[in-house]
């Protein structure tokens, strides 16, 4: 054998253990205290972590859960994630995310584009809530947030608002909350209300049970502002 074709069998093992060696740190988690997390376009990530900094997920990367405690989560178009969760922040995805779990967070609003597809439910505690041709496995639960189920969405674990307990106080969060159920949206479930609520449904929208609250049927593009 010549010396060529002796190094042509080294050559091309070291190439596959340099591919195999990236493919692996590609998919390593991230795991800090201080600073953002950027999960770059296209490529393929574990779980992503961090205490203060924002989380940003490019265009089609995929990633295992991302969470963060002050920063927010921004979910670029076609990307693929599992769990997303805040405690400061908001959520917010573009279009035909796919997230293989739930959006939750305590202070921050959540957002989802056309073609978003959410296994689970979207829960926060003061936000407002809006999805947009999604379709969302889990319910939806808030306590001080506007929800907007837009065109074409579907819920399929219901709505729920739970009671304010500081109601009745001097708060800014007393007034009456905005449910909104847009054109050819269906919510499956219940729909419960433990606080006052102003809800409006579309003629053309499926809504299951509602208690705590009385539908207003509209039929243009917006739902009344009043």
């Amino acid at each position: 054998m010549t010396d060529r074709n002796r190094r042509l069998p080294i050559v091309a093992l070291s190439l596959a253990l340099a591919l195999a060696t990236g493919s692996a740190a590609a998919q390593q988690s991230i795991d800090k205290v201080l600073g953002s997390i950027t999960a770059q376009a296209g490529q393929a990530y574990g779980d992503l972590e961090t205490v203060n900094g924002s989380i940003s997920i490019e265009t089609g990367a995929t990633t295992k859960d991302a969470g963060t405690v002050n920063g927010g989560i921004s979910v670029a178009d076609k990307a693929i994630t599992g769990d997303l969760e805040t405690v400061n922040g908001s959520i917010k995805l573009g279009r035909d995310v796919t997230v293989n779990g739930s959006l939750e967070t305590v202070n921050g609003s959540v957002f989802v584009d056309r073609g978003g597809k959410i296994t689970k439910g979207i829960e926060n505690v003061n936000g407002s809530i809006g999805i947009v041709g999604t379709d969302l496995g889990g319910g939806i639960e808030t306590v001080n947030g506007d929800i907007t189920v837009g065109a074409g969405s579907h819920v399929r674990g219901g709505i729920k608002i739970e009671k304010n307990e500081s109601w009745g106080k001097k708060n800014r969060n007393n007034r009456d909350l905005r449910v909104i159920i847009g054109p050819n949206a269906v919510v499956e479930g219940a729909l419960v209300f433990e606080r006052p609520v102003k809800l409006y449904v579309h003629s053309s929208a499926k809504i299951g049970s509602v208690t705590g609250a009385t539908p207003v049927a509209y039929s243009g593009d917006t739902a009344p502002t009043e």
